[in-house]
């Protein structure tokens, strides 16, 4: 596609990312359909458009702990990888060990996790073309009431927490170093705050939901109006976790 310079981006369930109203011009490459799943001992490895939170149920059902913290978490592999995805003070570089990817002159390559150049919500592959195709992660055995126990933890605080009532796209910005994006947004009062159907959510002004058939420009100018505020108020430049699509 690169020949014939023709745009494309490679998608899972697409859970984080947020298109134009006007489409998208080019090729989108879904890769949910492409399910592998394989143990050896304690490692697994699963292709990038296997679900993140289906993967973390089935390992933490075998008795292997490291996932429970992303047993919540919609999206698949691929995108989880991309974004370093994490909560509850864990991420996807701790128990990740290798990945399959497809560089930018069409080579099938293993990297390690030291060569992911992971960072809190980023990795190498927001700043190249690489695509990943399966990962490997390894993980530790442990006992089944414990790994139950904090998975159920876990989803009590993302129920008591989270607007899961509405649709919405998760967190939309990183955290700033020392803060939290939700706090300083809920400082300014912005909670409930609306343009168009996009809400910042009462529940935790870090989500923005879609009450009323909201529009991406919708959701898009209530993010720059955020971003605005807490520039404003605080000059802290609010950075998005989510990847508007045009």
């Amino acid at each position: 596609m690169d020949k014939n310079k023709i745009k494309y981006k490679v998608i899972g369930n697409a859970s984080n990312l947020i298109f134009s109203d006007d489409g998208y011009d080019g090729v989108l490459i879904n890769l949910t359909n492409i399910r592998v799943f394989k143990k050896y001992g304690n490692y697994f490895t699963v292709s990038s458009g296997y679900s993140l939170s289906k993967f973390s149920m089935e390992v933490s059902n075998m008795g292997y702990s490291g996932m429970e913290f992303s047993t919540g978490i919609p999206g698949q592999i691929g995108g989880s990888i991309f974004m370093n995805a994490g909560c509850y003070g864990s991420s996807i570089s701790n128990v990740l060990y290798k990945v399959k990817v497809l560089t930018e002159d069409y080579k099938i390559k293993t990297l390690y996790n030291k060569d992911l150049k992971f960072g809190y919500r980023d990795s190498i592959f927001k700043h190249s073309k690489l695509i990943c195709l399966s990962a490997t992660f390894k993980l530790c055995k442990g006992n089944k009431d414990d790994i139950k126990a904090k998975i159920e933890e876990y989803r009590l605080k993302r129920f008591n927490s989270q607007p899961l009532e509405y649709p919405n796209a998760g967190s939309v910005f990183k955290n700033p170093e020392g803060n939290y994006a939700g706090k300083i947004i809920e400082e300014l009062g912005l909670k409930g705050k609306c343009v168009g159907g996009a809400y910042i959510s009462q529940k935790h002004a870090n989500f923005i939901v879609n009450k009323n058939n909201a529009s991406s420009k919708d959701i898009i100018n209530l993010i720059n109006l955020i971003k605005k505020e807490v520039k404003k108020e605080y000059n802290i430049d609010l950075i998005c976790e989510q990847e508007i699509v045009e």
